[in-house]
């Protein structure tokens, strides 16, 4: 199938036309046939068909137009995108693509084959079949036909002055008479009928078409001849023509560029990009904040390209981000047309007519122009060239989207490196002296071009300051000294916030204030108590601005510097009116984190989770369903919690870290648990909240526990422990009783943790709390399992599974799941064991429970060691330490070394195996995880043995000192080996009865 857009629009298949009759039909396709290989977005689409009065329908009838030009088309031609649709016709299907093509071939051929590009010139011209799309009277379409009827004007030119240059004059005057006649302001085409008459005697002639020409622009236009046609009427006056004329063009090049600075440093990439981008495009737009070197970038890419531009290099600034008011499309036309040479009298008044002669003068010449400071697109429409021999390089604060067919370009701030190196360029040695202070004043000046240059400048006219002298200076809000003269970034932020409408500004204000340097769109507007589409509205318009940058879809962010002039902005706002904005922050994090507990904790803790009707009930819903909400706002906490404080409401500081504990517990997010119950227990303590302050120590020591913090651990469960035995809160004591066995038995003190753990259970059985209970026997399990005793940790796992699967409770099947295939790994039901396990990780994995899933995993090894299958085991056992091994569980890394340092030795690895044992040493010893410093002690006599009977027998001795002391059946295996390798005569123990027998 083929389409032609050079002529009436058609649509062939194997030479058989297809019909495509509706109207709206033939100019969706028009469009998309104008704009291939780009998505066309559905509002331009309708713009195009309906011309700025659409039907409240007309995103419906525009699907239906789509519709029915699949029914005729191929089903590969038209594609569908969130953002509109596209048409992928490349030269063998549309012949404005194979003229595009043909063209480029030609013009590359013309100084080395003039013959061969005349011949290339030709086969596209005959492509043409009458004014492009002609009968489709959609402004739209009209815009892009008059780009291809001018594209076919300067082509025919280019063809002529080549069989002008091969002497072919007399052959071309009948063809150059009716040209002239087709398009009579074309001065260029005049021109080159001027010399093809003068060169084949008729210099009477020649002279009578530059005054026809000179009556005609006067009548019509209101303007004399250009300089160019000027100059080949002197000529012919004098005599002096000859084929270096080239068509009537300019003799003098005009450059209006301004100096390009010479310290331009960075933007590798950029440039390249853009230089790649002069081939195919004739428009490139660069956009960027305040200050990032927009102009410099499009000035360093003009001095680049200048050779291929010789005619004229042009440069106006719009004004767009000014003290005034930005240039109106005549303004600026006029400013052009003086630029190129034209006298004020000859232009005219009207923008119609400017914008005639604008690009009457541009046809044919290799120009170059930079439109600077632009508002918008639609400042641009008049001032964009026609001719494809220009390149127009357009800068903008704001993102120029209604450009159609250009490059975007969107600048970022400069890396640490390529900020110092301009520090460097402007300051000099003084830079490399100081490199850390230099780093730090980059830091400072975040990157941003102008902000790195009027630091530069302070320092470069001080020569008694040092580079730290500047850090001091800059402190830690930086913008007030960021100021030289009548430049500052502060002043130019200023430029742009002032044109932003009401609305945005209050919510650019409240951006300011916001505690965390990321935010989405729900945040905002539960900060701004705008309408979620409202809010996207806003956020979208200063993304455009660059005065809010989105580093990936969604979230959003300010500049370090764009962030401190909007808190100052902020200053003004009503105090009330700010403190409702946080509050409203804050309620969404504390109701979401509160939604999501309550599914995932026991019915004992939910008293802590119950909080009050949410203040945006409709974000509270968004929110909770985003699966990545946890995640994405983990390191958002602590700030959250501080501002909740800070604004008088510290109840809900603590809360907010609270409901978030479980989450980030399950996680793996260790860490961020400390931290945000620091936070919560700082706000706590302000308050004189008792039962705060207890709350946050027990929920912190979970965090220190997973950590290797075992002994601070327990410092802190008896903060909590002590608060609710003085209560008498029979509930909350037996939840602390639970955490105080884990740590108890981690520290080897397992028969405390046991009783610990069964009078935990006895407090919450009496208080009613049948979940709690039902849990807290599945953890005791673990005790079960480190003292021995198999059976009976398979009978509490069982009972636990039976109550979860009949209550439908999910979140803790992982655990009850986990302990139920340990036991039966240890009692030697390996295929009962394997089972649980894997239910066990796909559970936790359902849930992103990261440290069940990490313990499953790693158990999973164990069971393949016990199969005989060692090389599947390091498998598993490396996989569990990768889970573990970035997130610091120092306890679980030093059980899972020594369960891979086993696997090692087994696979006859035995230096890795010896490596890790002494990892696990150190980390247990480190932990004060006695346990796990016994087994590292044993692994490591296992793989001595055959080289250092000694040094084994004094490994397996301190292993076997620290099992006897805890109590844990390991010590009968090592009683066996040290009996196998002592020296000394004498019967050997009995362990007929030792749990080991099991195994």
């Amino acid at each position: 199938m083929r389409f032609g857009i050079l002529g009436p629009l058609s649509v062939t298949d194997a030479g058989r036309e297809v019909a495509v009759t509706a109207g709206r039909d033939r100019t969706v396709l028009a469009v998309l046939l104008l704009n291939t290989g780009r998505i066309v977005g559905v509002e331009q689409l309708i713009d195009a068909v309906w011309d700025q009065a659409p039907p409240a329908t007309a995103r419906g009838q525009l699907q239906t137009c789509v519709s029915r030009l699949r029914r005729v088309l191929p089903p590969d031609v038209i594609l569908t995108d969130p953002a509109g649709y596209g048409v992928a016709a490349g030269p063998d299907r549309l012949d404005a693509a194979e003229f595009t093509e043909l063209v480029a071939r030609a013009r590359a051929k013309a100084q080395a084959d003039p013959a061969g590009a005349g011949d290339l010139y030709r086969a596209a011209l005959a492509l043409w079949r009458g004014p492009a799309l002609a009968g489709l009277e959609s402004p739209a379409v009209r815009y892009g036909a008059a780009v291809l009827d001018e594209q076919y004007g300067s082509v025919l030119e280019d063809w002529i002055d080549l069989e002008l240059e091969a002497g072919r004059e007399g052959d071309l005057v009948p063809e150059l008479t009716g040209l002239v006649e087709q398009h009579p302001l074309r001065e260029r085409l005049r021109a080159q009928l001027m010399l093809a008459l003068y060169r084949s005697g008729r210099q009477s002639d020649a002279l009578a078409e530059y005054r026809r020409a000179r009556d005609l622009l006067r009548e019509q236009v209101g303007v004399d001849p250009g300089a160019a046609l000027r100059d080949v009427h002197r000529r012919i006056l004098t005599g002096d023509v000859g084929p270096a004329a080239r068509g009537g063009q300019a003799v003098e090049p005009i450059r209006a560029l301004p100096r390009s600075v010479g310290d331009f440093t960075g933007r590798e990439e950029a440039v390249e990009r853009l230089l790649k981008a002069a081939t195919d495009t004739g428009v490139l737009a660069i956009d960027g904040m305040a200050g990032s070197g927009k102009t410099t970038l499009a000035l360093r890419v003009a001095e680049i390209l200048a050779d291929r531009y010789p005619d004229a290099q042009l440069f106006l600034d719009l004004q767009g981000h000014s003290e005034g008011k930005p240039l109106t499309p005549d303004e600026a036309l006029l400013a052009l047309l003086r630029q190129l040479g034209v006298d004020a009298e000859r232009i005219p008044p009207d923008a119609e007519g400017r914008a005639t002669l604008w690009r009457t003068q541009l046809a044919g010449r290799r120009a170059l122009v930079i439109f600077d400071n632009a508002a918008s697109s639609a400042q641009l429409t008049r001032l964009l060239p026609a001719s494809p021999t220009t390149l127009t390089l357009v800068t903008s604060r704001r993102r120029l989207i209604g450009l159609d067919g250009s490059h975007p370009e969107s600048l970022s701030v400069l890396t640490e490196r390529e900020a110092v190196r301009l520090l460097a360029k402007i300051v000099g040695s003084r830079v490399a002296a100081e490199p850390e202070a230099a780093t730090a004043v980059a830091r400072r000046c975040g990157g941003l071009p102008l902000a790195v240059r009027l630091a530069a400048a302070r320092l470069a006219h001080r020569p008694g300051w040092r580079v730290a002298d500047l850090l001091r200076r800059l402190g830690d809000a930086a913008l007030p000294e960021l100021a030289a003269e009548d430049r500052g970034v502060a002043r130019a932020f200023a430029m742009s916030f002032e044109q932003l409408p009401e609305r945005s500004q209050r919510v650019f204000r409240l951006l300011g204030r916001h505690p965390v340097e990321r935010f989405g769109t729900l945040e905002v507007a539960a900060l701004t108590g705008l309408p979620c589409d409202d809010t996207q509205d806003v956020l979208d318009d200063l993304v455009d601005v660059n005065l809010v940058e989105e580093p990936r879809p969604g979230r959003y962010r300010l500049h370090d510097l764009v962030r401190q002039y909007a808190s100052g902005l902020a200053e003004a706002l009503d105090p009330n009116e700010l403190h409702a904005a946080l509050a409203g922050l804050v309620d969404l994090h504390l109701q979401v984190g509160s939604r999501l507990a309550l599914d995932r904790e026991s019915d004992y803790a939910h008293q802590d989770l119950i909080v009050e009707p949410p203040l945006r009930p409709e974000l509270v819903g968004l929110a909770a369903d985003d699966p990545q909400w946890p995640d994405e706002h983990r390191t958002d906490l602590v700030p959250l919690i501080r501002t909740a404080a800070a604004i008088g409401q510290p109840g809900r500081a603590w809360r907010l870290a609270r409901v978030s504990w479980r989450l980030l517990y399950q996680r793996g997010y260790f860490a961020d648990v400390v931290a945000t119950c620091s936070a919560g227990l700082a706000a706590a303590t302000e308050a004189g909240d008792e039962y705060g302050v207890a709350t946050m120590n027990n929920y912190m020591a979970s965090g220190y526990f997973v950590l290797g913090g075992a002994d601070e651990a327990l410092s802190r469960i008896n903060v909590m422990l002590e608060y609710q035995v003085r209560t008498g809160n029979r509930s909350a004591e037996g939840r602390a009783r639970a955490n105080l066995s884990g740590v108890l038995m981690q520290l080897g003190r397992i028969d405390e943790g046991r009783a610990e753990g069964r009078r935990a259970y006895l407090l919450l059985q009496s208080a009613g709390h049948r979940s709690a209970t039902v849990v807290l026997r599945a953890h005791l399990s673990y005790g079960e399992v480190m003292a021995g005793r198999y059976r009976e940790a398979l009978h509490s796992s069982r009972i636990a599974l039976q109550w979860f699967a009949e209550n439908r409770t999910s979140f803790f099947l992982c655990v009850v799941l986990i302990v139920l295939g340990q036991a039966r790994l240890h009692l030697g039901e390996l295929d009962a064991a394997e089972r649980a396990l894997r239910c066990g990780r796909a559970a936790a994995r359902r849930h992103r429970i990261h440290t069940d899933e990490a313990e499953a995993t790693n158990l999973l090894g164990r069971v393949e060691l016990a199969r005989g299958r060692p090389d599947r085991a390091v498998e598993r056992h490396l996989a569990a330490l990768e889970i573990c091994r970035d997130r610091g569980w120092l306890p679980r890394l030093a059980r899972y070394s020594n369960d891979l340092g086993l696997a090692m030795r087994a696979v006859d690895d035995v230096m890795g195996a010896v490596e890790l044992h002494r990892q696990a040493l150190a980390t247990a010893r480190r932990v004060n995880h006695p346990l796990e410093e016994g087994r590292a002690l044993s692994g490591l006599a296992a793989c001595l043995v055959d080289q250092d009977r000694e040094a084994a027998r004094r490994h397996w001795r301190q292993a076997l000192e620290i099992f006897e002391r805890i109590g844990v059946p390991e010590r009968f295996e090592i009683r066996q080996r040290l009996g196998e390798v002592d020296p000394e005569p004498g019967p050997r123990p009995e362990y007929a009865n030792s749990p080991l027998t099991a195994m």
